[in-house]
């Protein structure tokens, strides 16, 4: 075993690769070369930490300083100053609220974490994703050793049913109970199934988990084939993550070799062994028939359930189907035991929860929060709040089948029976955050287009209904709107969610129904006053040049596309002619004194 002094972790995931971090490591290697340092300290290439929004991030231990925002000409400094002389970075330590007197030293200190509780994403950033032995290092495999050795497959199973452990990919149904149904099936062949196919937008939880932590879903899927009785496993991943594939791949390929993965695993006897298969994209293969149809080599579209996959699910084998952030909490639960899973969280919803927080929010990343914890928590004590000190409107849960929830709900506790109640869902974990400039009429309409696209037309209520709201919406957003629209709307918004063969067409009118209920005054805005307040419908707004603020420069009317605006520059002010305008933005782009403004 290698022995270092210190550990320099740098991240790679996107948007910190995306911001050179890649070349930091490359910076980094060469100039503790040029320090004679390399058999001292290690650089380790990291996959997502979590605060995206202040990439690339770098994290030394054993002290567990985080920098942020590190840049190729902060390296040599950091290996000076911190590495040699011991002085962290103050510059690098980025507060994250008012509140901080101080710089945190460890980053568990700062106000984005510390809020947090990392399960699924415990080893994220931590570690070398392709090194199993750094996974194994942080008691890897240890509950599969334990479950082999020491439990029995019912054990397992009711361990994971004391953990209260629900599915982490949309409705929320006990994972223990489908197991356990799985489990009673007389049948020489099963198979066990992860979902990793992520279609939301904005979402990007379970790639974080494959991309950082890819051990985890195999002894996790190896522990799920133990409680049923299954020798095969498939990991349905969408081709467009290239890089958790790989890893996932360079881990089957590690776990194997160390007897983790194959036949008589451990010297128990105990046979497992899995494989990818790639999805093309397509939004409806995150059901779960859908996806299994796939897998078989099908069109990937949804069937009638009953019977249900744990009973007949792949080729006709009694399967069990879960994403990867579930799978990511069952080798702990098995380990530490379902009742220390089962002590966080609330009655009906235990454990954790990753967010991929995004939007109008000035810390964008992926968070892990105890259920429990309140939106106001999320945005403003762990998200920082909204930039440039703007208003909250309202926070979007559970990607295209979630609703929007408003301001007057800030202080709910977030779970599954409560983002139900206020017209929302958990979903897979996107969190998108609106400020008081998004119109709220245009979001619904954003989140039909993506469902009208990836809807696979089996159903008349989906294939049709969805396509007719869309339809209205693109007429009240246009300045056509009448009031009987949007009894229009509500109408086939139930009449869809009630005739829809499968979640995708069920849910679809989520954000249509939340946002009539929570924001019908600016449906009423958009169809009575033919206004869009917010200025974001261009069908609906119009740009006008302040006089008072006007500094006559005429920049305004040097970047408009179509000369619609006039004035003499340094002796008028400048105009703009309605009628020509076609309020693409650029002349309040342009302006430096905020006289151009839409309404």
């Amino acid at each position: 075993m290698e022995i270092f002094r210190a550990h320099v972790l740098v991240c790679t995931g996107t948007d910190c690769a995306a911001s050179n971090s890649v070349e930091i490591i490359n910076t980094f290697n060469g100039s503790l070369i040029k320090h004679n340092l390399e058999k001292e300290i290690k650089v380790i290439r990291t996959d997502c930490f979590g605060a995206c929004e202040d990439g690339p991030v770098v994290v030394v231990y054993p002290e567990g300083v985080t920098y942020y925002r590190v840049s190729l000409k902060d390296v040599e400094d950091i290996i000076t100053e911190h590495l040699i002389n011991g002085r962290f970075l103050s510059r690098l330590m980025v507060k994250r609220s008012e509140a901080e007197a101080e710089l945190p030293v460890n980053v568990e200190e700062t106000s984005f974490f510390k809020k947090q509780r990392r399960i699924a994403l415990r080893n994220c950033g931590l570690i070398d994703p392709e090194n199993i032995e750094e996974y194994i290092a942080r008691d890897g495999y240890q509950g599969l050793a334990k479950a082999l050795t020491t439990m029995k497959p019912a054990d397992v199973i009711n361990e994971v049913k004391i953990s209260g452990l629900r599915g982490r990919g949309g409705g929320g149904f006990p994972t223990g109970n489908k197991w356990d149904f799985a489990a009673k099936q007389v049948n020489e062949t099963k198979y066990v199934c992860c979902n990793a196919d992520e279609g939301d937008p904005g979402a990007f939880m379970d790639r974080s988990i494959l991309e950082g932590d890819p051990h985890s879903l195999i002894e996790a899927m190896a522990l799920a084939a133990y409680a049923i009785g299954s020798k095969t496993g498939y990991v349905y991943v969408r081709a467009e993550y290239p890089t958790a594939v790989k890893r996932l791949k360079i881990a089957i390929a590690q776990a194997k070799e160390y007897g983790l993965l194959g036949q008589n695993i451990l010297g128990t006897g105990f046979e497992f062994d899995m494989e990818i298969r790639l999805g093309a994209g397509a939004f409806v293969c995150g059901e779960e028939t859908a996806l299994l149809r796939s897998i078989e080599g099908k069109r990937g579209m949804p069937t009638p359930r009953p019977p249900f996959p744990a009973i007949k699910g792949l080729f006709g084998k009694p399967t069990i189907l879960n994403n990867v952030e579930t799978y990511a909490n069952i080798p702990v639960i098995v380990h530490s035991g379902g009742a220390e899973f089962a002590k966080i969280g609330t009655d009906k919803s235990k454990g954790t929860k990753v967010f991929a927080l995004g939007g109008k929010v000035n810390n964008v990343g992926l968070v892990e929060i105890p259920m429990g914890t309140t939106v106001r928590e999320i945005v403003y004590d762990i998200g920082g709040g909204i930039p440039n000190d703007k208003a909250f409107k309202a926070v979007q849960t559970g990607g295209p089948s979630g609703g929007c929830i408003p301001a007057n709900h800030l202080d709910t506790p977030i779970d599954y029976d409560n983002l139900i109640a206020l017209g929302s869902m958990m979903g897979s974990g996107g969190m998108i955050v609106m400020d008081e400039d998004t119109c709220m009429v245009d979001i619904a309409k954003f989140f039909l287009e993506f469902t009208v696209e990836e809807s696979c037309g089996k159903c008349a209520p989906c294939r049709i209904g969805t396509k007719r709201m869309l339809e209205i919406l693109e007429k009240i957003t246009s300045g056509k709107g009448e009031l009987s629209d949007l009894d229009d709307l509500e109408r086939l918004a139930v009449a869809i969610k009630a005739g829809s063969l499968c979640g995708l067409g069920q849910t679809a009118p989520n954000p249509v129904l939340s946002t009539l209920h929570y924001f019908k005054n600016e449906y009423i805005s958009h169809v009575v006053d033919k206004k869009c307040e917010c200025g974001v419908c261009k069908a609906l707004t119009n740009f006008f040049i302040i006089a008072d603020k006007c500094r006559k420069c005429g920049l305004c009317a040097k970047k408009c596309p179509v000369g619609c605006i006039s004035g003499e520059v340094g002796k008028t002010v400048f105009e703009i002619d309605p009628a020509k305008c076609i309020k693409c933005g650029a002349c309040e782009e342009a302006c430096k004194f905020s006289a151009v403004i839409r309404k």
